[in-house]
């Protein structure tokens, strides 16, 4: 069974009623409650939790981290940030969702600023699919269509993806790369664009059905890893006559 940690700041949720309304478990809760649902062990985080929530012990357990944040980035403590990057460079999964573009852990995976447009006004957004042939686009139509989202705009400053997945159209007229696929080390990293605390874009089937996806894809792959270093030949070497 994958093991996913969803780890959430979990701080919008204490301070805007709207967000509680829509997430009286949290962003985390919602999204683990639908994993539970299709079958994967996950377990929650917060910020505010010792060490975050991302102890040794649960890094060691997770298969595949989910991460969202957005007010408190800067509180995120740059030891466990490394732990986490050491984790992905050894084969965990990492889903980043929405605002943690701008996560300390994202940005250094990515190695720019990450930075982008932005606007909040009820844009519609339409998610197209543009590699159909993706596993993360499994039971995925077209497009998927969200009525009011915040909007995020191109340019945005990442390295060109190892796949580009979805690339999302706004009401306003803008376009944003929306799911960007990533290999780091032995770890694979998804980045997905929607979900704006103040809408119940986690409680949408397809956006679900994406992130579910992105697990089953992210999940390391059941091999022994590269071994680093000071190698020994693997056969004799002809000693060489000058």
């Amino acid at each position: 069974m994958v093991q996913v940690t969803v780890w959430n700041e979990n701080r919008h949720e204490k301070k805007n009623p709207v967000v509680r309304d829509i997430y009286p478990n949290g962003i985390h809760g919602a999204i683990a409650g639908f994993l539970e649902e299709a079958g994967f062990q996950a377990r929650t985080a917060v910020l505010d939790e010792p060490e975050h929530g991302l102890t040794d012990e649960v890094l060691q357990n997770t298969d595949v981290l989910i991460w969202w944040g957005h007010l408190a980035h800067g509180e995120v403590s740059d030891e466990v940030v490394q732990k986490v990057q050491q984790r992905v460079l050894d084969g965990m999964g990492l889903i980043v969702l929405h605002s943690g573009h701008f996560s300390k852990i994202f940005k250094v995976l990515m190695g720019t600023s990450c930075d982008l447009k932005w606007r909040e006004a009820d844009d519609r957004e339409r998610l197209w699919v543009i590699d159909p042939s993706h596993p993360i686009t499994n039971g995925i139509g077209e497009y998927i269509q969200l009525e009011k989202e915040e909007m995020y705009g191109e340019h945005f400053d990442i390295p060109a993806p190892d796949e580009l997945i979805f690339m999302s159209w706004f009401e306003g007229g803008e376009v944003f790369r929306s799911g960007c696929t990533y290999k780091r080390g032995n770890g694979k990293i998804f980045y997905f664009r929607p979900g704006h605390e103040t809408y119940p874009t986690y409680h949408n089937k397809e956006i679900q059905r994406v992130i579910m996806n992105a697990v089953e894809w992210a999940k390391p792959v059941q091999r022994n890893r590269p071994v680093y270093g000071n190698a020994k030949p693997l056969e004799t070497i002809t000693e060489k006559t000058n």
